[in-house]
């Protein structure tokens, strides 16, 4: 038996949770996968029963799963952390030391007018300049006076080398073979230039893969430009945070982005986009990242032992969204579509039963 731990979250995270958490009982059912599916409350509703977004006990329970499925979250309007308001994406990142964001982005047949963009961002989670990841105790960023704010980024050896295998690794299983280093050695010499050094002892180890680096704002310009010349980029956490939503943004939309968060022992299924607090409740969320992303995990299980009908799970529910997608009728209006998350959701389960 397989269990995964869903986290509803805010906003919209209730609707894209049910959603997906249907297409995952049909796939359940079909590929008889022997899920056991358990529920815990985060973001708003846990701080009004429990005094914080994300208690202990949903920790541990994440812990002891084999997989998290986890709903979009309001963190920018929590409270403070010292009044409970912590982000819950960030802390299961620390905590389960997912280390590796991976997030493909890959133009959708159908939608028209979009870039060719077949590519995927490894991005390290765990550190950078995200003051709730880089610390062991407290915060990186501080405010020392009135007036002054500063922030701590951290770079280490370790952390850069595991991104960098990661991102090689995955390299090995695409047809282009090609690893772009995204950077900014140039100005931050130290922090940046320590990862880069990594990456480039991993790159030897690898001498059937072609390397680029490039600078980040380099790259930006690339990626509007000419976003077939990338097949994998690796880069630090926020290069590869706002690199990986402008390339889902190219590919169609950031309601397709899929994000899976993995490390050794454990991986959560992760919508890559907000929770969209101005739609919530009116049927217009897209759940296809979500979808995606849980596809994504459904990979994951299988390449970590779990039965080759995990992998057929996989790959049946990507066939399934892209049938969705092609579909104007079952498409959700951010895509150009006049469906809502239930149409959208009824289609991929009725292309699952048909192929």
């Amino acid at each position: 038996m397989t269990r995964l731990l869903v986290l509803e979250g805010d906003g919209i995270g209730p609707e894209i949770v049910a959603a997906t958490c249907d297409v995952l009982a049909v796939l359940d059912a079909r590929f008889n996968l022997g899920l056991i599916v358990e529920r815990a409350e985060i973001g708003f509703p846990a701080l009004a029963a429990h005094g914080t977004t994300i208690p202990d006990a949903v920790i541990a329970r994440a812990l002891e799963a084999d997989g998290v499925i986890l709903g979009p979250v309001s963190h920018n309007a929590y409270p403070p952390v010292s009044e409970g308001g912590l982000n819950p994406s960030g802390v299961l990142r620390k905590r389960l030391d997912l280390y590796a964001n991976i997030r493909p982005a890959r133009t959708p047949e159908g939608l028209g007018g979009r870039a060719p963009v077949d590519l995927v961002v490894v991005r390290e989670n765990t550190e950078g300049f995200y003051a709730d990841r880089n610390m062991a105790e407290g915060s990186g960023e501080f405010l020392p006076e009135p007036g002054m704010a500063l922030a701590i980024r951290k770079i280490t050896a370790k952390a850069s080398r595991r991104i960098a295998q990661s991102a090689f690794a995955l390299a090995e299983t695409r047809p282009a073979r090609r690893v772009t280093v995204v950077h900014k050695a140039n100005v931050l010499r130290l922090s940046d230039g320590l990862f880069l050094d990594e990456v480039r002892k991993v790159a030897a180890d690898h001498p059937e893969i072609t390397v680029d680096e490039m600078l980040v704002d380099a790259a930006a310009a690339h990626l509007v430009r000419a976003p077939e010349r990338f097949d994998v980029i690796v880069t630090t956490n926020m290069f590869g945070d706002i690199l990986s939503d402008l390339a889902s943004e190219l590919a169609g939309s950031l309601g397709l982005g899929g994000s899976l968060n993995a490390g050794e022992t454990r991986a959560m299924a992760q919508a890559q986009h907000g929770s969209a607090p101005d739609i919530a409740g009116t049927g217009a969320a897209n759940p296809g990242s979500l979808i995606a992303s849980v596809a994504m995990l459904l990979h994951w299980l299988a390449g970590r032992g779990g039965a080759d009908s995990f992998a057929r799970a996989g790959a049946a529910t990507d066939a399934a969204l892209a049938v969705a997608l092609a579909d104007p009728a079952a498409r959700t209006p951010d895509i150009g579509g006049t469906g809502t998350t239930r149409a959208m959701t009824d289609r991929v389960i009725q292309a699952l039963g048909s192929d």
